[in-house]
């Protein structure tokens, strides 16, 4: 990719395992502005006119394909917004990979706002990879909001998978999903934080058809002095099920809240929680300490086990 410097290569690979062009569908945003741009027969992007975004249109049918829309960001002081819709048609399969690097080597605080709304057509499936990543050694912040709104239609699912790599020093992440009748849902949020870093996740998943069904899983890892707070809700307003999991380990000075929530507003409605937040298992750590591993080595497999 000659037209990318090291930086700007270096976070294409880490949000979305991009070493070259890809084939297909994409979009690349590099400092506020698509540099590079492609649709197919079967995939088409489209420029928004009023206001800073693209819309993604997936037609029926289509069969085993994906679709590359990440962002970087290499100027500090930066503040990006952009909204992305994406229209899947009835009977689809693809893969979306989305994500944004921020590399930051000034004094101001750089910024992206990604809000995202998925229309999930009839009997159509989508799987959702975003990777967020921070590097640089400037004192300006490196901060992701991403907002992502899921509209699943009558025996559509979602696969969401959602991970923060590391380097990111402020997130809120909101999601929310709304799931029509016999429509599944599979959320998979990994993240760590360290040093002064804080992360905010807000899910809201409403299951609204009758044989809706949805898992939320997130685990998570906090060091140093960073601050995690995870709040998922799910709510059954029909016969369905839910089931909620929160794992974090915490570390040194970290502070970690889990606050699941729940509601059944259908007699026929199971939903069930549970969260666990500890350090990590001392056995676990002798263990691998007597195979000849220092103590920083065992904690470092540990939590990529963990995160994994």
């Amino acid at each position: 990719m000659s037209n990318f410097t090291g930086y700007e290569q270096e976070l294409l690979e880490a949000v979305s395992d991009l070493h070259e062009i890809p084939e297909g569908a994409y979009n690349i945003r590099r400092n506020g502005a698509s540099m590079s741009r492609n649709s197919t027969e079967e995939i088409e992007i489209v420029p928004k006119t009023d206001k800073s975004g693209i819309d993604i249109i997936v037609k029926a049918g289509v069969k085993n394909r994906s679709v590359h829309i990440p962002v970087i960001i290499t100027e500090s002081g930066l503040s990006d917004l952009v909204y992305n819709d994406f229209f899947i048609g009835e009977d689809a399969d693809v893969l979306i990979v989305a994500g944004c690097g921020i590399h930051n080597d000034g004094s101001s605080d750089s910024r992206h706002d990604g809000i995202h709304t998925f229309h999930i057509g009839k009997n159509a499936h989508v799987k959702y990879v975003e990777k967020h990543y921070g590097s640089g050694n400037g004192k300006g912040g490196r901060i992701l909001n991403p907002v992502t709104e899921l509209y699943l239609d009558e025996n559509a699912s979602c696969e969401l998978e959602s991970v923060q790599i590391k380097g990111v020093d402020s997130t809120v992440r909101t999601t929310r999903a709304y799931l029509e009748k016999d429509a599944k849902l599979l959320v998979m949020e990994r993240l760590m934080t360290h040093g002064e870093q804080k992360a905010d996740s807000d899910m809201t998943v409403e299951l609204n058809g009758e044989n809706a069904g949805a898992r939320i899983i997130s685990r998570s890892v906090a060091k140093d002095s960073s601050v995690q707070m995870f709040h998922p809700i799910a709510a059954g307003n029909s016969k369905c099920r839910a089931h909620i999991q929160c794992d974090s380990i915490i570390m040194d000075n970290a502070k970690v809240s889990s606050i699941p929530e729940i509601a059944a507003n259908h007699s026929e409605a199971e939903i069930v929680h549970e969260a666990a937040i500890g350090r990590i298992n001392n056995d676990q750590l002798l263990k691998l300490q007597t195979l000849g591993l220092s103590e920083q080595e065992a904690e470092e497999i540990i939590v990529e086990g963990f995160l994994r």
